[in-house]
């Protein structure tokens, strides 16, 4: 068990290795999740911390990222609310990972009238552009970034439905699983022991890009006012409040839109680095 445990591990770090993008992303999720669980510790100044006569000032030693509107340090915020945006990303892509796939998997075993009603359930929310409904379900629950993180995660559960699907319909007609059904073997232990392993690769890929495009819904949830509201540190919102000022003011919005940038550009590089990595036309290469 060590030596296979080595062997993984020393084939991993030889793919990463080969992609260098891979390993930029990871650099960049590593420090925006260490900044934003060291926020306390990292920010010289609380992030609701209300100071009149610091207002609006520019970056400086005393404020890094400079002041809003009401001198609250966005250092600060932008630390802490790495913790809610982030945080919105990993939720929404392990639930609706984690729902999708069983659903999906569960769909393309059963076959028949449930995998038809399932289907076409799928297809209706899939018919509707994702940030609209997206918006719409926010709304109807009304604005606060719980709700807002419920709403796209409930637009992105089909996208894992259908991928899943589609992979255990071609896994179902493999020998083991005939073999398997010849024995006996019921659809939950299936779903279980052998559908969930395999189909289990495209799904992580698919997760981890999700992260990101998460990470951006959130924000622009935030920015009209459906996510996230005042005063809570959140990128989006702090996005929303600094447009206001953007021209005379560039560093109010500016700064929160990098950490959404890089954020989501790291969890891409990684996305497509481990689709590289589990593709075998790559490591064929």
């Amino acid at each position: 068990m060590a030596s296979l445990g080595y062997r993984r591990s020393a084939y991993f770090f030889f793919q990463l290795r080969k992609s260098p993008l891979t390993v930029v992303g990871l650099a960049i999720i590593l420090l925006m999740c260490l900044a934003a669980l060291l926020a306390p510790y990292i920010a010289a100044h609380e992030p609701d911390m209300i100071n009149l006569r610091a207002r609006l000032q520019p970056p400086s030693w005393s404020h890094f990222f400079g002041t809003d509107e009401v001198g609250r340090d966005i250092f600060s915020r932008v630390l802490h609310g790495g913790r809610q945006s982030i945080g919105v990303g990993l939720f929404v892509a392990f639930v609706a990972s984690v729902t999708g796939s069983i659903v999906g998997c569960f769909a393309g075993l059963t076959g028949r009238y449930v995998d038809t009603v399932i289907m076409r359930v799928m297809d209706v929310v899939l018919s509707v552009p994702s940030l609209v409904l997206t918006m719409a379900l926010a709304a109807a629950l009304g604005p606060s970034l719980f709700n807002a993180m419920l709403a796209i995660t409930f637009v992105r559960i089909p996208f894992y439905v259908r991928l899943a699907r589609g992979q255990t319909l071609s896994i179902r007609e493999m020998t083991y699983i005939k073999a398997a059904q010849t024995f006996g073997a019921g659809r939950l232990h299936l779903l279980r022991w052998h559908v969930l392993r395999n189909v289990m690769p495209p799904i992580v890929v698919q997760t981890t890009l999700d992260i990101g495009n998460a990470i951006l819904m959130a924000a622009a949830l935030g920015f009209i006012g459906l996510g996230a509201q005042q005063p809570a540190a959140e990128w989006g919102a702090m996005i929303a409040s600094g447009r206001n000022f953007i021209l005379d003011h560039w560093w109010y919005a500016s700064f929160p839109g990098f950490a959404i940038l890089f954020t989501a550009i790291g969890f891409n590089l990684v996305g497509d680095g481990i689709r590289d990595m589990l593709d075998p036309k790559q490591r064929a290469r």
